[in-house]
């Protein structure tokens, strides 16, 4: 393989495994829910939630169960090989698991300083020899991407749609992201003056060209001041493996439970004290498509997946605690969204929920030292994911452009690669800071691509070549709870659906 395709790194454990996949699901998503909750209904809201959620579960453990699919394909591979340098032909693993009444393991022998040695005891030494260390046969060891798993499965045309997809989806999260931190730090750093008693229609309405700082510097080089000291900041992350943020992680994780509790809190807070203003409605069908597109980008995990399950030590659990992280996330969004639209009213709550708690005329959310905490939240999200986006676009366009036999030189590898992944979103973001039109495409088109259908036909795919390969009798530990064939079809024609909701969602807009 090139590079480190399926370089594992450092190993962790589950309960970071949790927080790195906790990290990554809860961000911008979930600051626009409140809002898109007080449109769609409270009722409608938490039938599609759950709904969402649950879907956005079940692919999570069709691309767990494709990894450890593909792991056990490249051991079959491998001890082929070997087969072929020890006996002259290659043989079919199915029928060598027969011959040895071995149905789902694999013997890996130690690393010796002779190869050949190894090789021929890895094929010829008795089962009980002790210098034999057993491994299962779909144990994930080996870290392999989305986009390795799609040359693996896939045929050449669902090869070529599944990376324009992907490539379209990690590039326009990352260029949202780079455009979206450095705009929520100028907002709070080059603030408006607001006068309590002075309606809002008469308040200054800023521009790019406003000025900022108190200086000669406008609003839109203050942006740009702060891209390029994010770039300097988080852009290094890419030339590294996602273990290397370990401890950033860990901090912004603590910062997200905090800002969530303190939101929750209050606008607990306004509600029992009889200021609560909201009165959401039980349904409204025109803006479903809308809380969609909003539930399937706040719950998007699956093209990051093989780079934060991989390195977890103990994978015996591995459904059970993804479960687990779904729920919490789950309970956090409702909670959130719950308390947000019965705090205020539909049409006061923002865009970015943080928003609603920086009004520094409400007694109860003016503390400033909580106004600037709750402003920068986004910032910490958004860039807690940004070296992990960008790690795995590092990673699947290393597969894309890799080919058999060839291995990438290290200033291709180690430097090449980390650049074409981050100058083009930077230099989008430092062309414009307006992407509405990108974020559509993004969380809408390619979000429902990678969260649905790419999972789908993947499992299957992999399921049919796990059959041919080792045989109906072979038991993969991580098969997904849902291995019917019936939750393969249900998710694809799900997908096909959630295209057609964004779809008419764009329609109604701009209508």
């Amino acid at each position: 393989m090139a590079g480190d395709i399926t370089e594992t790194g450092s190993l962790y454990s589950p309960f970071m495994g949790l927080i790195y996949i906790f990290n990554l699901i809860v961000g911008t998503g979930a600051l626009t829910m409140p809002r898109a909750f007080g449109a769609a209904g409270w009722l409608v809201s938490l039938v599609l939630i759950i709904l969402l959620g649950f879907f956005s579960f079940m692919t999570t453990t069709f691309v767990v169960e494709t990894m450890s699919v593909a792991n056990a394909r490249l051991r079959w591979k491998t001890r082929e090989k070997q087969n072929e340098r020890v006996h002259g032909t290659p043989y079919s693993y199915y029928e060598r698991m027969k011959k040895d009444d071995a149905h789902t393991e694999d013997v890996i022998e130690e690393e010796e300083e002779n190869q050949s040695e190894e090789e021929r005891r890895a094929l010829l030494a008795p089962v009980n020899d002790p210098k034999r260390r057993r491994v299962d046969l779909y144990d994930i060891t080996e870290r392999v991407e989305m986009g390795q798993m799609a040359s693996m499965f896939f045929n050449k045309v669902g090869w070529y749609l599944f990376y324009l997809c992907i490539v379209i989806y990690l590039y326009g999260d990352l260029a949202i992201y780079a455009a979206a931190v450095p705009k929520s730090l100028r907002d709070i750093t080059c603030p408006v003056n607001i006068t309590c008693n002075i309606k809002p229609s008469k308040q200054i309405n800023l521009t790019n060209s406003s000025p900022c700082w108190g200086t000669t510097v406008n609003r839109q080089n203050a942006y740009r001041v702060y891209l390029g000291a994010f770039t300097l900041l988080l852009g290094p992350f890419v030339f590294f493996n996602v273990q290397k943020t370990k401890y950033l992680q860990l901090l912004t994780s603590l910062m997200r439970w905090v800002a969530f509790t303190i939101m929750i809190i209050l606008a607990m807070t306004r509600i029992t004290h009889g200021k609560g203003e909201g009165h959401p409605v039980m349904a409204s069908v025109t803006s479903v498509p809308n809380l969609f597109g909003v539930c399937v980008y706040s719950f998007m995990c699956q093209h990051s997946l093989p780079s934060l399950v991989t390195p977890i030590k103990n994978k015996r659990h591995l459904s059970l605690l993804v479960f687990f992280d779904f729920l919490v996330i789950l309970v956090f969004y409702l909670v959130l969204s719950f308390t947000g639209i019965f705090c205020f009213k539909n049409m006061d709550i923002k865009d970015i929920y943080t928003l609603n708690f920086m009004d520094k005329c409400d007694p109860i959310t003016s503390a400033q030292e909580i106004s600037y905490f709750l402003g920068l939240f986004p910032v910490f999200t958004l860039s807690t994911n940004f070296p992990i986006i960008a790690i795995t676009l590092r990673n699947n366009l290393k597969t894309l452009f890799h080919r058999d036999g060839y291995t990438y030189p290290w200033i291709i590898d180690r430097i090449f690669f980390p650049l074409l992944t981050i100058v083009p979103p930077i230099a989008v973001a430092f062309g414009t800071d307006d992407l509405e039109f990108l974020v559509g495409v993004t969380g809408s088109y390619a979000g429902a691509g990678i969260q649905y259908l790419v999972p789908a036909f993947l499992v299957y795919s992999a399921r049919k070549e796990q059959r041919i390969l080792f045989g109906p009798g072979s038991i993969n530990k991580h098969t997904s709870p849902f291995r019917h064939s019936f939750w393969v079809y249900f998710v694809w024609v799900w997908g096909t659906l959630s295209i057609i909701f964004v779809t008419v969602n764009h329609i109604l807009t701009k209508s």
